[in-house]
């Protein structure tokens, strides 16, 4: 009836008849399907936390089983299920990444691999997505050097983004900000550091639609220093 039910995708009561089999069967041959097909009814029901722990413990019993691979896969898959929102904890996410590039090594044959790849690409947008939300907020709240430095580690997190310009150029903003607020013995050393983000900006990204923008405030910037200069140059006078 276990078989039956779970053939015809009746995985709620099959489930049930496969954990009263479990304990029954475990010196039996056919143990091992019914472990297997245990685990995938959890998957299917939904059950992603308790499918994960049953796929790694039909893992642990049958290491050399010919399903490793697919149990490998779908333990990794159940981590991806679990993988929530941008703006919550990321911890599932960050699993995904681990257990799908395990599985990759261990199986570079398998069907599954450019399946792992996708998912694993999916997860690092993810995290970058979060990343910059936090960056976006300190800037938004007015935390402009807290933007600047996270907007700087998300570009070294992800100097290949699509979005890589777009992010020095929210840089040079925070740092720009940054040095409006500043007290005027801070005021050159900040200014300098938009002016250094921005040719940093100019050598990475010379054909960046934001090109303009970010020669905006270069320019605010020169003009800033400048009158600064002649503020100073008439106090000593």
């Amino acid at each position: 009836m276990a078989e039956k039910f779970y053939a015809g995708k009746k995985y709620s009561k099959a489930q049930i008849l496969f954990e009263e089999l479990y304990p029954l069967l475990k010196n039996d041959p056919r143990f091992e399907d019914l472990f297997y097909k245990y685990a995938n009814c959890a998957f299917f029901l939904r059950d992603f936390m308790n499918a994960e722990n049953l796929f790694k413990g039909y893992l642990d019993a049958f290491p050399k089983s010919p399903r490793a691979a697919e149990a490998d896969f779908m333990r990794a898959l159940c981590f991806y299920k679990q993988s929530p929102k941008v703006e919550l904890d990321q911890t599932n996410t960050q699993k995904t990444i681990g257990y799908m590039q395990a599985f990759i090594n261990t199986y570079p044959e398998s069907s599954k691999v450019q399946e792992a790849k996708d998912m694993i690409d999916q997860c690092f947008e993810k995290l970058e997505q979060k990343e910059f939300k936090s960056a976006e907020l300190y800037y938004n709240v007015g935390s402009f050097r807290a933007a600047a430095i996270t907007f700087t580690n998300l570009l070294n997190h992800y100097p290949e983004s699509k979005r890589a310009d777009e992010y020095k150029l929210m840089v040079i903003k925070s740092y720009y900000q940054y040095a409006l607020m500043s007290i005027e013995t801070k005021l050159q050393e900040r200014y300098g550091q938009v002016v250094s983000e921005y040719y940093d900006f100019v050598d990475r990204f010379p054909e960046s639609k934001h090109l303009k923008e970010a020669e905006k405030y270069f320019n605010l910037t020169q003009n800033n220093l400048k009158a600064l200069q002649n503020e100073q140059t008439v106090k000593k006078d």
